[in-house]
């Protein structure tokens, strides 16, 4: 099918640059208020990291699973199906705070954790969808029109970091966080009903007679298998520190506000950048395009893990926008043209495979560094200050354990207070009880007699446990740089890059 024969191809495209920009909206949004919850709930920086990729591995499980039947089931039912999820999740991310009343600390983060899953259902449906659609709709110019589709995520984390920046001002009670996460429905009912109505077409490979079976026998080629452990690279290091990176900028230059406006200034890049996909492509292939995003990434990581100033927290940000833009859609390109027979099933094993890793490894990875190495840190240089404000249970991450810091803790010392001691004025107005209130005030009554200097040490450590983390990451992108290269050398041993038609395409690609 060619562009000029869906006269509804315009539409579709920018339908699905709205579903992808409620992602980015809900998940910009959820990284501002990361500390509220913190605040209110008690979480440590590793059960933050766990909500957070609660809701990316949901993002990747249904990508997959939404892939082997958006042909069969149709794409239109499918986007039908993401928005009432996207409801559903909206009404159970809201109800934390009756969650946390009833069954305290545990039951919101179980609140928080489906509800942020079933969002991500959602985000996985519309993703399983968009990216072979559009594929579909702009075959002879893929790379580019990924690239504009997927501009929809930088596009909803600026809108969402300018609502979080404006409803979070420094030093003043930030807009309660049910209002903030409420907006990512905004661009939900958007998308809703620009799809409302419309026809949709099928697959490449779907259109040209391919089989499910020849559909998914395209998974096992060797090619296609090294794609997806790359991707699963991607995913760990572009949506894993994304899910952080504003808040780690935001201690870095001393300020949550710089930070969430960092975010919107490399989101902002990204967005522009995106557009320009298709010229760069021409001129260096899209696997020279990857190549040079995984050394740009490599770099950009390791300056803001050692920038000193807002100055070059900027500069290292850009660096690092740079390096993370083209990684995601062009790789969904380079998936489509090398595996046309593959339909929608080979572009959404590569997005599933990203968001289960940054769900599974990259959010809460990235968050178990922070308490990890500011933990030991704090330990190492102040024990007394560690052992008032560390979490009361253990953390874990693929084997490795820390007693982090008490999120409820740090957040009553960063406002020395001012906010427990509104929420006992009220219990105590209302004649309530609340055993979490009462033991942070009773804990709070030690602890303030040395606030001032347990501060200072405190925000050292999470300091430095915010740019380890992020030079730790760094050499993921490093891999995937060497792991690109690899490719380009073998693609040049076959006489050059080249996009596969759908009837040249064999039935299993080898090396």
């Amino acid at each position: 099918m060619t562009e000029q024969g869906a006269p509804n191809a315009q539409r579709l495209l920018w339908a699905g640059f709205m579903a992808i920009l409620a992602a980015g909206v809900g998940f910009s949004i959820r990284g501002g208020i990361l500390g509220q919850w913190a605040d209110q709930y008690g979480f440590t920086m590793t059960e933050l990291g766990g909500i957070t990729g609660g809701g990316l591995t949901g993002f990747g499980i249904i990508i997959l699973l939404s892939a082997f039947l958006a042909d069969a089931v149709g794409y239109g039912k499918l986007m039908a199906l993401a928005f009432l999820t996207h409801l559903v999740s909206a009404i159970l991310t809201l109800a934390a705070g009756a969650a946390f009343a009833s069954g305290g600390k545990e039951a919101a983060y179980q609140c928080l954790f489906w509800g942020m899953f079933l969002f991500a259902i959602g985000n996985g449906i519309c993703e399983a969808v968009v990216n072979p659609l559009v594929a579909t709709l702009f075959p002879t110019n893929k790379t580019h029109y990924l690239n504009i589709l997927h501009a929809g995520w930088p596009g909803g984390l600026i809108v969402g970091g300018l609502a979080s920046y404006f409803m979070n001002p420094d030093g003043a009670k930030p807009v309660a966080w049910q209002i903030q996460i409420s907006l990512f429905m905004v661009p939900v009912i958007a998308y809703g009903l620009m799809v409302l109505g419309q026809k949709f077409p099928k697959s490449e490979a779907s259109a040209a007679g391919v089989s499910m079976g020849d559909m998914f026998a395209q998974l096992f080629a060797p090619l296609m298998i090294v794609l997806l452990v790359v991707h699963a690279m991607v995913g760990y290091v572009e949506l894993g520190t994304d899910s952080w990176i504003g808040k780690i900028t935001g201690a870095i230059m001393a300020s949550p506000q710089k930070g969430l406006l960092l975010f919107v200034y490399t989101s902002g890049l990204m967005f522009a950048l995106r557009f320009f996909a298709g010229p760069i492509v021409h001129r260096i292939s899209p696997l020279g395009l990857l190549f040079i995003s995984g050394i740009l990434g490599f770099v950009g990581l390791n300056m803001l893990g050692a920038a000193t100033s807002v100055m070059l927290c900027v500069v290292s940000a850009t660096v690092y926008a740079a390096g993370k833009t083209f990684l995601w859609p062009t790789m969904l390109a380079v998936v489509s043209e090398q595996f046309p027979k593959g339909g929608a099933i080979t572009i959404g094993a590569i997005g599933g495979a990203g968001m289960l890793s940054a769900g599974l490894l990259g959010g809460p990875g990235i968050g178990f560094k922070q308490d990890f190495n500011a933990s030991h840190y704090l330990k190492d240089k102040a024990p007394a200050v560690y052992e008032r404000y560390q979490a009361p249970k253990e953390s874990s991450f693929v084997g490795f354990k820390v007693v982090g810091l008490d999120g409820a803790k740090v957040g009553v010392l960063g406002d020395e207070g001012k906010d427990l001691a509104k929420a006992v004025e009220v219990l105590k107005k209302d004649s309530k009880t609340d055993s979490n209130v009462e033991a942070l005030a009773s804990w709070w009554s030690d602890a303030s007699k040395t606030a001032k200097e347990d501060k200072a040490v405190i925000d050292e450590a999470v300091l430095h446990g915010s740019r380890t983390a992020l030079k730790l990451t760094s050499f993921v992108p490093l891999t995937m740089a060497a792991l690109y290269l690899l490719l380009i050398l073998y693609f040049k041993s076959k006489g050059g890059y080249k996009a596969v038609q759908v009837a040249e395409a064999p039935a299993a690609d080898a090396f």
